[in-house]
């Protein structure tokens, strides 16, 4: 999965013409670690209808914080540069592919 900073956020994912998963994540997040394969999977299957990105939360504060990221893994899905489905935590594939269905 590509990362996106904060200074690519509103052209990477806010003005994209196809949804956006963005996977908010940290180096020292275990749970992260555990969804970040999951994720890659997910891209690879289904990345022709949604665009998969991550952000460093450490790494680039701003966007996390406008968004009310407080916990991670969170995973946001934007669609026409609004959030429309947020999942936060570390899920199983198979509970993921049901909580993404309508986008995936």
């Amino acid at each position: 999965m590509d990362a996106v900073t904060d200074a690519e956020f509103e052209t990477s994912v806010l003005k994209s013409d196809k949804p956006v998963l963005v996977d908010f994540w940290a180096e020292w997040c275990g749970p992260c670690r555990q969804v970040s394969p999951i994720l890659d999977e997910l891209a690879g299957e289904h990345g022709e209808k949604v665009t998969f990105l991550k952000m460093n939360v450490d790494e680039n504060p701003v966007t996390p914080a406008s968004y009310r990221v407080t916990g991670i893994p969170t995973i946001n899905v934007y669609s026409g540069g609004e959030v429309v489905k947020t999942i936060v935590g570390a899920r199983p594939k198979a509970v993921l592919l049901k909580e993404l269905a309508e986008f995936i």
